[in-house]
């Protein structure tokens, strides 16, 4: 009798997220979220909301990203907002990503509009507002 083959369980949209992540972490992405959007969206099965400290950093992951998953997709990922670093996204089809500067991410605060609530301290908030002509 042959021995049973092993199969994965996990879908391929998981594993994408994984390498994703994998490589966020790498780069010292700060407050990394992933919204699960099954039943919110059919545009992606995740989202992916991260900050870098600066335009630099926020552009430097973005590269590192497209560069990791070229040759896992069957085309390059688009980017949008890589020439001004302050938000980027990046589009890996079931994965799409949300790169910010932390003054950027909480003036849009991306996150409450999938229902979630920012994982950047109140110290990060008060700190991005008075530079996006907020109230602290």
């Amino acid at each position: 009798m042959a021995a049973p083959q092993t199969t994965s369980l996990e879908p391929p949209n998981r594993r994408l997220l994984d390498l994703i992540l994998g490589q966020l972490d790498d780069d010292k992405a700060e407050d990394v979220v992933t919204v699960d959007m099954a039943g919110k969206s059919a545009m992606c099965d995740f989202m992916v909301i991260a900050s870098g400290r600066s335009q630099r950093q926020v552009a430097a992951m973005a590269e590192h990203l497209v560069e990791m998953l070229k040759p896992k997709l069957a085309e390059t990922p688009p980017v949008e907002g890589l020439p001004q670093g302050d938000w980027v996204l990046v589009d890996a089809g079931d994965v799409i990503v949300h790169l910010f500067r932390p003054e950027v991410r909480a003036f849009y605060r991306l996150e409450r509009m999938w229902g979630m609530d920012t994982p950047m301290s109140e110290a990060a908030m008060a700190a991005a507002a008075p530079s996006l002509g907020e109230d602290a």
